[in-house]
């Protein structure tokens, strides 16, 4: 399953694993929110209300496509936060993770109150 996340800069698109997550924000789609930023992470606000995954993780790989429950939002880490203890992204809290970014490098354009759109791909 792919979202196409579209900021104007640009577009990403995001590769998602089967889940409960990943489908209820698929069915959500298409939707806008706004851009905020964290460190090396950009998240924003979705429509979808989730609960934390069993397996949700806190430290996470570059590029990985994440929903934050406490925030009801997408977190979309590309490197180092503000409480990153090593090189890579540390969330907030933890966060299940969906999917991968095919490509993250856009993220480091993307400025707090960007309008993001989210549909399907």
């Amino acid at each position: 399953m792919k979202l196409r996340l579209a900021f104007p800069q640009g577009e990403l698109l995001a590769e998602l694993g089967d889940s409960p997550a990943a489908r209820a924000l698929a069915e959500a789609a298409p939707f806008e929110s706004r851009a905020q930023t964290w460190g090396e992470e950009v998240y924003f606000t979705t429509p979808v209300s989730l609960p934390r995954d069993k397996d949700a993780r806190q430290v996470v790989e570059p590029g990985s496509v994440c929903f934050w429950p406490e925030g009801d939002a997408l977190a979309l880490p590309f490197g180092r936060t503000p409480i990153s203890t090593d090189e890579r992204p540390k969330l907030a809290s933890p966060c299940n993770v969906l999917g991968r970014l095919d490509d993250y490098s856009l993220l480091r354009k993307v400025r707090a109150g960007d309008k993001v759109r989210v549909e399907k791909a």
